[in-house]
């Protein structure tokens, strides 16, 4: 297993705010983050990536210049920084506002006010992206393992196939939406099937239950990981058969305990 410490993260701290900037600056200082760079505005920060790359952008939302969705957006598009994870800290609530980062694959979402336990969860959610650490399966050999992740957002699946990847995860097919995984779930076999709840064409309910009741793999183990896994309309993917619920933002470590419930339970 190779994991890095607090210590060894190197971080940008996106703020158009100095007190804001100060105030969590001393808040990562606490957590053993001395490696500490600091932008007030879109443009700033980009030129201090373009300069020196770090392993996570802590980002407020709004810029004079720009949104944290630009900024993420730059990244994201860019095969060179695919490595840098982003983290929103900000006092926004309103589910409509913040959906469009839990589906462009953000390792986590702080608020302002953020306790240690919430900063420190994000930033266990960070080294576990940038470290190794294999499933031990007493069952599977975990590279042999076929896995079928199903999102429409690109960036939610390379977030995904990151996280299964660093557990060891290797053999990972992507579908865009429900229908194109039922397609492929009629001419290859899987072993786990990964997906979002909303999609277009057909859903996470629909795909789970076409696996249920249509397919020859009836019984394969289903992880959802949806933004709106704790809403009350997710209670019938759940009868349908799906095996465990993750929600967006997740934390890999919950996704490796999923992953050992679902695949080693005896």
């Amino acid at each position: 297993m190779n994991t890095l410490l607090p210590s060894e993260l190197s971080i940008l701290l996106v703020e158009p705010s100095d007190t804001q900037r100060k105030i969590i600056a001393s808040r990562l200082q606490h957590e053993g983050i001395s490696q500490i760079q600091t932008a007030s505005s879109i443009t700033q920060a980009s030129e201090i990536i373009a300069r020196h790359q770090p392993d996570l952008v802590a980002s407020a939302m709004h810029f004079a210049d720009g949104t944290a969705i630009d900024l993420l957006n730059s990244i994201k598009s860019n095969e060179s920084l695919q490595e840098i994870q982003f983290m929103l800290v900000s006092s926004e609530c309103r589910r409509e506002h913040l959906e469009v980062y839990r589906q462009s694959g953000v390792v986590a979402i702080l608020p302002k006010p953020f306790t240690t336990e919430h900063l420190g969860k994000a930033l266990n959610a960070t080294i576990d992206l940038l470290s190794q650490d294999e499933l031990d399966l007493a069952h599977f050999d975990v590279h042999n393992l076929r896995v079928l992740v199903v999102d429409d957002s690109k960036m939610a699946r390379n977030i995904i196939r990151r996280t299964i990847t660093n557990l060891g995860l290797k053999l990972i097919t992507e579908a865009n939406d429900g229908a194109e995984a039922i397609e492929l779930l009629q001419n290859n076999m899987y072993d786990l099937v990964i997906t979002d709840y909303n999609m277009p064409n057909a859903d996470g309910l629909a795909l789970t239950e076409f696996i249920r009741k249509h397919s020859q793999q009836s019984h394969i183990p289903i992880l959802m990981v949806s933004s709106e896994a704790n809403d009350a309309h997710l209670s019938n993917v759940s009868q349908a058969g799906v095996n465990a619920l993750c929600d967006k933002p997740f934390e890999p470590h919950i996704v490796k305990q999923l992953l050992y419930s679902l695949l080693d339970d005896e």
